[in-house]
């Protein structure tokens, strides 16, 4: 269930009730007149169950009550309550699977801000891949993926696509470019520093390395493998279960194959460093296409699912 608290203008508040009042999967509403002072207005609570929400936030927006008022959402971790029961069964669809595209939009414009953080850890991440580049360390190599905070703005690259929103995909798009571009040059200096203390080695980087050497020989398993990953991504995202995103962070080769590009760069190996550049830029591909394609069949089928939902005013529960 999530929790809706709504600051509404005393001449839209009627509007406002009747349409949630109308609205399957809603209860628990409650209406404070004259309780909102900036802005001023009535205050209007309710419990919306997850798979209703997205609907109705359509709607309250298509009110206008984001302009002359304001509309903020929690998710609520426990409520005991019968009618809350209910509220869940008459929604169509299950929560796991409703899609909040305004939650969604919203977090994704966080995470792909190019930030200070954002650059630091990126970076630090590829200087740790760096060093299980060179010492043929799986461990750490799976480290730093858990690390990289790159799928943030690949997340917001395919909200906007599928959103049409282009000034979040521009954002998006930026944060990627630059964040690993940042992260490299670092990472190449990293290395040349290593190098110059005596803790890495050119020839460890020419060695076979058999447990790291798939992050500069790109092939098609690895584009499934990041395709797959960018599925499982989107639906952690839109599901609101994060901890899926561990997993997803530790199964493509981007972190990697940026650290020993950058790493093959510093020591003048070009060839490898292009193999790399080619694991990175087919890992990104592999992700953002996986992850729109997800988001468009998300789309299409909660489209058809509430079409066949009960229109308002029409709650079984209130026959």
């Amino acid at each position: 269930m999530l929790h809706f608290r709504l600051m509404v203008p005393a001449d839209r508040t009627e509007q406002v009730v009747t349409l949630l009042e109308g609205t399957v999967g809603t209860t628990h509403l409650a209406v404070l007149p004259g309780a909102a002072r900036d802005p001023a207005g009535d205050l209007v609570l309710c419990d919306v169950a997850r798979e209703a929400a997205d609907g109705l936030l359509d709607e309250l927006r298509r009110l206008g009550i984001d302009d002359s008022g304001a509309i903020a959402v929690e998710n609520i971790d426990l409520s005991l309550s019968k009618r809350a029961l209910e509220a869940k069964v008459a929604a169509p669809g299950e929560g796991a699977d409703a899609v909040l595209w305004e939650q969604l939009e919203g977090a994704t414009q966080e995470e792909s801000t190019l930030s200070v953080t954002f650059l630091a850890f990126l970076a630090l991440a590829t200087m740790i891949a760096a060093c299980g580049v060179v010492l043929d360390n799986a461990i750490l190599i799976v480290g730093a993926m858990a690390v990289g905070p790159e799928f943030g703005p690949l997340a917001g690259l395919c909200t906007a696509l599928v959103r049409r929103a282009p000034l979040l995909a521009w954002r998006s798009l930026g944060t990627l470019i630059v964040g690993f571009a940042v992260a490299m040059a670092a990472t190449t200096l990293f290395g040349l520093f290593m190098d110059a203390v005596g803790l890495f080695e050119e020839s460890a980087l020419r060695a076979e390395r058999p447990n790291t050497n798939f992050v500069y020989r790109p092939d098609w398993f690895s584009f499934v493998v990041a395709f797959l990953a960018g599925i499982a991504g989107t639906l952690s995202l839109t599901s609101a279960k994060s901890g899926a995103l561990v997993g997803v962070a530790i199964s493509v080769t981007t972190v990697p194959a940026a650290a020993n590009a950058a790493v093959a760069l510093g020591y003048g190996q070009y060839r490898q460093a292009w193999g790399s550049t080619e694991q990175l830029l087919l890992n990104l591909l592999g992700i953002v296409l996986a992850g729109t394609l997800t988001l468009l069949v998300q789309k299409a089928l909660w489209a058809r699912q509430r079409e066949r939902a009960p229109k308002n005013g029409s709650d079984p529960r209130k026959r």
